[in-house]
């Protein structure tokens, strides 16, 4: 007897095709990837918490924290590019 993750399974390969594994190289592009994007916001916090504390007005801290999120929402979509790029590549090669 299936259980219901294996049914689910699927389910879902029936809709959208196959499920693909990723290579060993491909994990290794992926953790790379989210080692990149991950030092580059944890640089991009370290400098906005000093430009935080010293912020002189309510008005001047809160902008600074629509900045610091909107160029997280950034890196977020650039390591989400990256990241679609390398399971694309391995989609097109599968093929």
């Amino acid at each position: 007897m299936k259980t219901a993750y294996e049914l689910a399974l699927e389910r879902l390969e029936a809709a959208s095709g196959p499920i693909r594994s990723l290579s060993d190289a491909e994990k290794a592009a992926l953790a790379e990837v989210d080692k990149k994007y991950d030092a580059q916001a944890a640089a991009l916090r370290i400098d906005y918490e000093g430009k935080l504390a010293v912020a002189d007005s309510h008005a001047a801290y809160s902008a600074l924290k629509d900045e610091l999120a909107h160029e997280l929402a950034m890196i977020e979509d650039r390591r989400t590019r990256d990241r679609d790029a390398i399971w694309g590549d391995g989609a097109e090669s599968a093929r």
